[in-house]
């Protein structure tokens, strides 16, 4: 009943809405409208355009791959580093190609490999120790007393490698050198 005696009809028979119910309902239509424009301004102003974003995009991809870069070439480097194993202890006697003379020889051997073939190699060695002690024990019996007496022992170094490098699978050894090195005449 109270809202009958709010609202008035005018000649036609039309409700007719009181000025304060006008003045509320505008208010708040002028509210929602400020508020649209608030958060358009909001997004046009905060919200990056396509060239920002594929531009961020674009950094962030070239950031990735550069550090994936870096990760697998310091991954390759790992790889590649030079490890040390021990290829044994080694004592003969025996009487050189030129010379009638016994001299005993004791060597302690050791080789030169990649880390990614240090898992292939022990393998390797594993399964052909005793072939490759006796290849390397051959080449110490058969070299001459000046290739055993020189200062660099080159020679013998590289007749070693040649001779471990073809008993294995695959040339694993990088080089060969000597822990210890001793050439005695008897």
């Amino acid at each position: 009943m109270a809202d009958e005696k709010e609202t008035t009809e005018n000649g036609d028979g039309e409700a007719v809405v009181p000025k304060k119910a006008a003045v509320g309902r505008g208010l708040v239509m002028a509210f929602v409208g400020v508020i649209v424009l608030i958060e358009s301004a909001m997004f046009f102003l905060m919200v990056p355009s396509a060239e920002e974003v594929s531009a961020l995009a674009e950094a962030k991809l070239i950031k990735s791959v550069q550090e994936g870069e870096v990760q697998a070439e310091k991954k390759a480097d790992d790889e590649n580093e030079v490890k040390e194993i021990d290829l044994g202890t080694f004592g003969e006697t025996f009487s050189p190609i030129d010379t009638e003379r016994e001299y005993t020889i004791e060597l302690h051997l050791y080789g030169l490999i990649r880390k990614k073939n240090s898992d292939a190699m022990d393998a390797e060695l594993a399964e052909k120790q005793g072939r490759l002690r006796h290849a390397i024990r051959m080449k110490i019996r058969t070299s001459a007393l000046t290739e055993l007496q020189e200062n660099q022992l080159g020679l013998l170094e590289r007749r070693i490698l040649t001779t471990s490098n073809h008993l294995l699978a695959e040339d694993y050894l990088l080089g060969v050198g000597f822990h210890d090195y001793q050439l005695r005449e008897e």
